[in-house]
């Protein structure tokens, strides 16, 4: 696995979902890609966490927090962070669907749910599964995990004001405030 292949993380995380009960449980896929590391070494450890954190770093947009918002009753930083996590254990498809759209997550039938019951979509261990298994192997810190700078965030608007919601993510909107 090279540093920066993302189709290399993408496949990873499709045998990992293959491999699963209910491949919308971010947690579970997290923990068959840990797995998957630990029996790799470190070196392919760095080079999982440096994809990973390259496509997760490409989902930090305005729309795509906006969705967040409704999708979870809100998100904090952190909250959009986890959330970020779950999308990218959802497979490359829905995580670049909802890049170019993110309304199109009112496709997802995981949304649906969780939007539905309340639920949170958030998975905190897939963004620290390389972390966790590179200490596991090493007993060290993983290397190069100073953050650079996000990118710049398009003007944000009022994600508590439901008539911009409407305006911006419609279909997610609708789910959120009218339960269709």
């Amino acid at each position: 696995m090279s540093a920066v292949d993302p189709s290399e993380l993408w496949d990873l995380i499709e045998t990992a979902r293959d491999e699963v009960a209910d491949p919308t449980d971010a947690d579970t896929v997290a923990e068959v890609i840990a797995a998957y590391l630990e029996e790799r070494g470190a070196a392919v450890v760095v080079a999982f966490d440096a994809a990973l954190r390259a496509v997760v770093d490409e989902s930090y947009t305005t729309p795509l927090w906006a969705a967040a918002y409704l999708i979870n009753g809100g998100a904090s930083d952190d909250g959009f962070e986890y959330f970020r996590g779950w999308l990218v254990a959802q497979g490359r498809d829905v995580f670049e669907a909802a890049l170019a759209e993110p309304d199109s997550l009112a496709d997802v039938p995981a949304v649906r749910a969780a939007v539905a019951e309340g639920e949170e979509l958030e998975s905190e261990a897939m963004l620290a599964v390389a972390w966790d298994v590179y200490e596991s192997l090493t007993g060290d810190e993983l290397p190069g995990t100073d953050r650079a700078a996000l990118p710049g965030l398009e003007p944000m608007w009022d994600f508590d004001d439901e008539d911009e919601m409407r305006l911006h993510l419609p279909r997610l909107a609708a789910l959120a405030y009218d339960g269709s």
